[in-house]
């Protein structure tokens, strides 16, 4: 199973979820694809992505992370002792999305819904220090991301693999051509 992790305020119709989905098809592995419209609620999403990986039995899972979704896959990874592929990750979004506490609106799914100090509570519970099982992590980012500060991830991430790109952008521009290394990975 190949279970990719959209970002925050984004759903399966994000353009890399898209773009994956279109890949995998396209080879006739469309089989192995899953991504979920996660939960607003960090405890609520990080339920529907372990019951998808508790139905799939174990084996051979990869989580592909973005943003949000390389927090969560991080966790899971640790977790679960899986493989991630982790793209323009957030670390520590406890910390960085106390911003947005508020109002808040899905950019795919228009859902309107009130950020508070409980979803940054439910964050805090999935926060790791450090990530220990470093060969289980790709990182892969661009330095011209807006949103977040890529030096924190390839910091935290230090020891794993990188693959860091001069330029780009939060969306990750260069995901399909990186594609194949993250699936082989």
């Amino acid at each position: 199973m190949i279970l990719y992790i959209h970002g925050f305020n984004s759903s399966s119709r994000s353009g890399k979820a898209q773009q994956l989905k279109a890949w995998l098809a396209e080879r006739g592995r469309e089989a192995e694809y899953r991504c979920p419209d996660l939960a607003h609620r960090p405890a609520q999403a990080i339920r529907q992505l372990e019951a998808l990986i508790a139905e799939h039995g174990g084996g051979d899972i990869k989580l592909i992370g973005s943003s949000l979704g390389g927090f969560y896959a991080t966790y899971l990874a640790e977790k679960h002792g899986l493989k991630a592929a982790l793209i323009n990750p957030a670390v520590h979004a406890n910390v960085l999305l106390k911003a947005a506490l508020g109002p808040q609106r899905n950019y795919s799914s228009g859902e309107e819904y009130v950020f508070t100090p409980e979803h940054l509570r439910e964050l805090d519970e999935l926060d790791l220090p450090r990530p220990r099982r470093l060969d289980h992590y790709l990182l892969l980012v661009e330095a011209g991301d807006e949103v977040l500060d890529y030096r924190e991830a390839v910091a935290y991430y230090a020891g794993c693999k990188q693959i860091v790109h001069p330029g780009g952008n939060h969306n990750y521009s260069r995901f399909l051509e990186d594609l194949p290394t993250i699936l082989s990975f």
